[in-house]
């Protein structure tokens, strides 16, 4: 008697730009055996930085032709990706279509789906460094890079109810004018009630002078890519991060320079630091939880996020413990 075929093995895509040097590669078995999925595999399709419209849509093609695909996560090109792919999808959850980026696709009953869970995961993160109230007394928000990270936690902040979770200004700074456009058009939509102010640069020098500005208890993000995707950092080593701050490098892998920078001035400065792991295990349930239908409640993310401990890189930071 011939023995029965193996059975097909079903699989989730990562779209990013170096996939293969991300933990999720490591992690991602661990999670399917936690949540008896083993059959599902981890596929990284990598892009380049702004690539060319036809390989954003043959990425979304693939997995939208691909039967035994759930779907994708989506990092870096969330808003170029649909851009150069929006018609291929059959359904953009609300988010997406206001913000114009997807960090999610999902198949539903043949439908090709898209989702913008960044609100959600980068939210949850921003809640953790800031705390209830934290701009009940002060600090303005400055935000480097105009992309999908920064267009999501504005929406994040437009659904904040009370007024001290929310801050007054928000400046953000980004390398191209039709980025800023796009997310001042998305910020005046909203009415948002909070001063947005935008530049077009590509200087640190800048940058500096921008974060020395700022007064205390602002919040400073590094939304550029710069440190993972990117060499460098945003800002020179002269600049100051605003005192008792909080300082987010949205990566947690790569040389970090931003991160590193901030870490220097922790003490000095009473500075609160974090990185992007936390933002990074966020993202990647909220993703495995709509493209592979389970339910990732409180108990099983805490779970998951004791799983990934074993191989989270040794760069990552803790949250500064001092009172806010």
């Amino acid at each position: 008697m011939k023995a029965a075929p193996a059975p097909a093995l079903e699989c989730l895509h990562f779209i990013g730009v170096s996939t293969k040097q991300s933990s999720i590669m490591r992690l991602f078995p661990l999670w399917m055996e936690e949540l008896r999925r083993p059959e599902v595999s981890l596929e990284g399709i990598d892009l380049r930085l702004h690539d060319d419209v036809r390989n954003y849509r043959r990425a979304v093609e693939q997995i939208k032709q691909d039967p035994l695909c759930l779907g994708a996560l989506v990092t870096t090109h969330k808003l170029n990706l649909l851009n150069a792919a929006g018609d291929l999808f059959d359904y953009l959850d609300p988010l997406a279509r206001l913000s114009q980026e997807v960090s999610c696709i999902s198949k539903n009953n043949g439908r090709l789906e898209g989702h913008a869970k960044d609100p959600i995961s980068g939210g949850k993160r921003l809640d953790t460094l800031l705390g209830p109230g934290y701009f009940g007394r002060g600090g303005d928000v400055l935000a480097l890079g105009a992309g999908g990270s920064i267009t999501a936690l504005i929406l994040h902040f437009h659904h904040k109810t009370k007024a001290e979770d929310r801050p007054d200004r928000i400046v953000v700074v980004d390398r191209s004018q039709s980025r800023i456009d796009g997310l001042s058009r998305m910020v005046e939509s909203l009415r948002l009630g909070i001063s947005c102010e935008y530049h077009c640069h590509v200087d640190p020098l800048q940058n500096d002078a921008l974060m020395n500005a700022l007064p205390p208890r602002s919040v400073v993000i590094n939304a550029t890519g710069m440190g993972k995707d990117l060499p460098g950092s945003p800002i020179t080593g002269a600049g100051r991060f605003p005192i008792s701050g909080v300082a987010w490098e949205l990566n947690y892998r790569g040389e970090l320079q931003f991160l590193q920078q901030a870490l220097s001035q922790r003490e000095a400065r009473s500075l609160t630091v974090g990185d992007g792991w936390v933002y990074f295990l966020h993202g990647w349930t909220q993703v495995i939880a709509e493209a592979l239908d389970v339910e990732i409640d409180e108990r099983r993310l805490s779970r998951l996020a004791e799983i990934a401990e074993v191989i989270r890189p040794a760069a990552s930071v803790e949250v500064s413990s001092k009172s806010r």
